[in-house]
Formats: structure tokens, sequence, C-alpha cells
């Protein structure tokens, strides 16, 4: 009478030991791939490009409330500059807030934006800042005469304060300037 070796039997095969485990490695491996997989794919974005379209959505928003001003309302777009704004811009501002006042009210102007594109050049989540450029369109419509429109080209940098992320540097990007390692405007050919 020849009996089937059992499972011990096929055990102590060294080939068969090795493709058993070498098959439940696979096994465990294939399921915590799809399981990876799977919460990637219905988790949302990672946390760090949340992060990053956050604060390009503020800086955004807060260049085109820098760029934006109607005489009829001109306190209440100076009070937004000022709530868009941290650290010495925001000083600037306070320092500056009558004479702003009183120049768009004689020259009766209304600033109107439109942001066309950002982006964000620098990004130190633990150090609180970010750096930001953004191609603006600007529409200046004069008490008498045309509406004159121009784009162009601001660099900021923001800020994070205890009610979000704020502008605390914000200026002209001047014509013809490349982004530092562009090999553009370094004169060399």
């Amino acid at each position: 009478m020849t009996t089937k070796p059992g499972l011990r039997g096929l055990v102590s095969e060294p080939l068969v030991a090795t493709a058993l485990v070498l098959a439940a490695l696979a096994a465990v491996f294939a399921a915590w791939s799809g399981w990876s997989w799977y919460r990637a794919s219905t988790g949302g974005p990672p946390q760090d490009a949340q992060l990053r379209d956050q604060v390009l959505q503020a800086g955004e928003q807060a260049v085109q409330n820098f760029n934006t001003l109607d005489y009829r309302r001109v306190a209440a777009g100076l009070a937004l500059w000022e709530q868009s704004s941290t650290g010495p811009l925001h000083t600037e501002i306070r320092a500056g807030r009558a004479q702003f006042e009183r120049q768009i009210q004689q020259t009766r102007t209304i600033t109107t934006s439109r942001i066309l594109d950002g982006a964000l050049t620098a990004l130190n989540p633990r150090a609180g800042t970010a750096s930001i450029i953004v191609a603006v369109r600007i529409t200046v419509t004069p008490a008498q005469g045309s509406p004159v429109t121009k784009q162009s080209r601001l660099a900021g940098t923001l800020t994070r304060t205890p009610s979000g992320w704020k502008l605390s540097q914000l200026g002209q990007v001047p014509v013809g300037a490349a982004a530092p390692g562009s090999g553009k405007g370094s004169g060399g050919g």
C-alpha cells in the first residue's frame, strides 16, 4: 500500500518550500500594492500639492486685491490691501494710507485687474514663506477718457500669518528679466 506524502513531506523538499515562501511573499506584496494604489487613487491630492495650491491661490488673490481700487470706494479698497498684507508691505500701506486716499480721489480712477497666470517659485512651509510670480492684466479707467489696459509681471513674497498667507513684498518684474538658472538674459549666447 502506498501512501501519498502529506504537506509535511512536500515542505521538507527544499525546492517546494522555497516556492511556497515566494508565493506567500508575492501574495503579501500584491495585497499591499493593491491597497496602496487604492488609497492613492481615492485619497485626493497629496498634502504638499494642496498646500502649494492654497498658497498660490492666496497669492494670486492678494495680487489682484492690490491691483484693484475704485475712487468711489477707496477706503474699502485700502482696507482690503491691509487685510491682504503683512510685514513691511503692510507697514508701508498703513503709513501711506491718507496719501493714497487723496491721490485716488483726486485722479478719480478706477483700476481693475485680472490674473492671467501665476506660479509659486519657492515654498518653505517650515519657515512660513513663499515666493510667487504673477501675470496680471490691469485696466485703469480715468475720470475722462478711455480705459488703458496693460499687462504686468509681478513678483511677491508671501508670509504665513495666523489668518492665512499674506503678501509681505510685491514688486514689478523688470522686462527681459529671466528666472534664475534659465540661462536667458545672462549675456551669454
